[in-house]
């Protein structure tokens, strides 16, 4: 008589339609999967997660960069006449995409407010700088090379035929691709130099 109470008493305190409560591993695995969805769907009304790409609608043009002798490759992209960004060129075959940490801040120099982007002039004996024009600028350079061409030409020396100057010396740059420099010194030979160097040479 008394089994069959304690029975009862039992089954009165757990009824058979009590739903069974869940354990602390699956609550906390509720709370975690009830998180990611709600991030999820937060996530999902809000700007996208990647930023679009800053070149997008610009123009890409690829070049060498100007620093060193290795000829990097870059592609610098323009927009409404404007650099908005330089990076190193994938297809190049010298650096394969690479560049160093001067080609990578190659943008600083080409935005920058202390760049001259104007010719300026100082005449022997003066202490102002004056603005020239480009026009200007190159006549002037043609004729005093001219000039001091034609005041130091030599044609012989010693009974042996030189054809040279020696007033004058060309110093080339890492801008310059090998198409460049070939004209440049053919160039320069043919006005008689003797001095012909590069800055970039490795």
């Amino acid at each position: 008589m008394n089994n069959q109470n304690e029975d009862q008493r039992d089954d009165n305190d757990n009824p058979a339609d009590e739903a069974p409560q869940p354990t602390r591993r699956q609550f906390l695995k509720g709370l975690t999967t009830g998180a990611v969805a709600i991030g999820a769907l937060s996530e999902s009304g809000c700007a996208p997660a990647i930023p679009p790409l800053k070149t997008r609608g610009a123009t890409n043009t690829t070049t060498v960069c100007p620093f060193c002798g290795v000829g990097c490759g870059q592609v610098v992209s323009t927009k409404n006449g404007k650099v908005i960004n330089i990076e190193g060129d994938p297809g190049h075959p010298i650096s394969e995409g690479t560049l160093c940490s001067k080609g990578a801040s190659g943008i600083q120099v080409v935005n920058n407010s202390r760049r001259l982007q104007k010719v300026l002039y100082r005449g022997p004996n003066g202490k102002a700088w004056e603005e020239k024009n480009w026009d200007w600028a190159l006549e002037r350079i043609a004729a005093r090379v001219k000039e001091t061409r034609d005041k130091t030409f030599q044609t012989s020396v010693d009974g042996r035929i030189v054809n040279r100057t020696e007033a004058i010396a060309c110093l080339g740059g890492s801008a310059l691709d090998n198409e460049e420099a070939y004209l440049l010194v053919k160039l320069m030979r043919a006005l008689g130099l003797v001095y012909i160097e590069h800055q970039a040479r490795l």
